[in-house]
């Protein structure tokens, strides 16, 4: 059977990119099929753009919180404009970034849309394909649930392009999405509010971290509507209203953070590969799907949707197709941060599921006031968790609420990655006066 390509790509996404790259590496006649701008969400609709916005909204409160250090800066004003046209620059020069990685692994790439034939051959623009291996790479889109009025609402995806601010925004839902445009609005100066079903925000995550960072949202003058479900979204001449079962919230924006979705409609799948009933597509642990020569991997297998993660399992493929390798994700442990204010960073195991997994456990907790806030005026609290396995001290899980808990925590994961035990922490000399030596000085 003769085959155009050995490998082809569905999404130039982060994953779908570096799947392409490697296997080009390793002597492959690969392309890869984009219908969008190259970098898929991650760079166009996610990751970087919303990075950017949070930077921009943490500006308004350090230079309030500058006066106690003697600095004075009368009258800041923020223009939304500059702000929105500089990141569309720079999302640009990264799209050019990725055409030439491609171009430089000799990738073809094709633009356009792209729907199966058959089990190995794809068609994009009236025009057919055949390759010996084809990876799925599409990703995922924003889930909006069926209520009257959806379409006065928008998504992140329309948040990275507004032709102005809000004076008042509603987001809902609990999850990073939410939370995180939630302290962008608010930093930026609008008034939010951040409506969610649960009692707490951001399920999944540690128990005490949770509360918390409940608390301080509420400190930076974010409105929290929980056990809210909406009900319709309706609009006056002036404004949007939400309804919910026993009131109704007037607002200016109604911001929709409620869920993702595999990008599989389209792609004519149905009889190639099995999926779930969300539409995710059901792989094994080398990312296979349920026809042995398709792959798939990042958000549309339905598994956490993390770009590093989609760059890990598209890298494992491209070895194993082509460079004879047998390869699996090493590591379960996936650090990851929410860019609120403050910044959430965590990695490993939640107290709850420490406790359920391991039984027995040593919980290292403290909240305190950073240094700097002792002359910036501000009542931010830094809240830092450690949990070890009380038969081998080996730490099960590090969590993090305060400035650059991020940056903390991708160094941590290395520590947990190797093993380490909380005496390796002990046994750690601290770099004072830092936020981070409070991890090597718990007791």
């Amino acid at each position: 059977m003769k085959f155009d390509f050995d490998f082809l790509v569905i999404g130039a996404g982060s994953g779908g990119v570096r799947a392409s790259r490697i296997a080009a590496k390793h002597g492959a006649r690969v392309a890869v099929i984009e219908k969008s701008d190259l970098g898929g969400t991650c760079v166009n609709l996610g990751c970087v753009p919303k990075k950017l916005f949070a930077y921009a909204s943490q500006y308004h409160e350090t230079s309030a919180q500058a006066q106690g250090f003697g600095w004075q800066f009368d009258n800041p004003r923020f223009d939304w404009t500059v702000l929105r046209n500089n990141k569309d620059k720079e999302i640009k020069r990264l799209n050019q970034i990725y055409e030439k990685l491609l171009i430089d692994a000799q990738v073809t790439i094709i633009h356009g849309a792209a729907e199966f034939v058959d089990p190995h051959t794809v068609r994009v623009e009236n025009e057919n394909y055949r390759a010996k291996y084809i990876l799925i790479a599409t990703g995922s889109h924003s889930f909006v649930p069926d209520l009257p009025g959806k379409d006065l609402a928008i998504t992140s995806d329309l948040a990275f392009h507004l032709d102005a601010l809000p004076h008042r925004a509603i987001i809902i839902g609990g999850g990073y999405i939410a939370v995180e445009f939630a302290t962008i609005f608010n930093g930026l100066g609008v008034d939010t509010t951040l409506v969610y079903r649960d009692k707490l925000l951001l399920r999944g995550f540690d128990l005490t971290v949770r509360e918390f960072i409940g608390q301080e949202l509420q400190k930076k003058g974010i409105k929290l509507l929980s056990h809210h479900v909406p009900l319709a979204i309706d609009k006056t001449e002036t404004e949007l209203q939400v309804k919910f079962e026993n009131e109704t919230q007037a607002t200016d924006l109604v911001f929709m953070a409620t869920g993702r979705r595999a990008n599989t409609v389209g792609l004519n799948l149905e009889a190639m590969v099995k999926k779930r009933d969300d539409g995710s597509i059901i792989v094994n642990d080398r990312y296979q799907t349920s026809a042995d020569h398709i792959y798939a991997i990042g958000d549309v297998t339905g598994g956490p949707e993390l770009t590093p993660l989609a760059i890990a399992q598209g890298h494992i493929v491209a070895d194993n197709l082509f460079a004879g390798m047998n390869r699996r994700l090493q590591s379960t442990l996936i650090p990851t941060a929410v860019f609120c204010e403050p910044n959430i960073g965590t990695v490993g195991l939640s107290e709850e599921d420490a406790r359920k997994q391991y039984g027995e456990v040593n919980v290292y907790q403290t909240t305190f006031r950073a240094l700097k806030h002792t002359l910036s005026g501000s009542d931010e609290k830094t809240l830092m968790k450690l949990i070890t396995d009380k038969k081998t001290d080996k730490i099960l899980g590090l969590h993090m609420v305060g400035s650059d808990a991020g940056e903390i925590i991708q160094s941590l994961a290395v520590a947990l990655q190797m093993g380490a035990t909380k005496a390796d922490f002990d046994h750690t000399l601290a770099v004072h006066p830092t936020l981070a030596e409070e991890f090597v000085t718990l007791r």
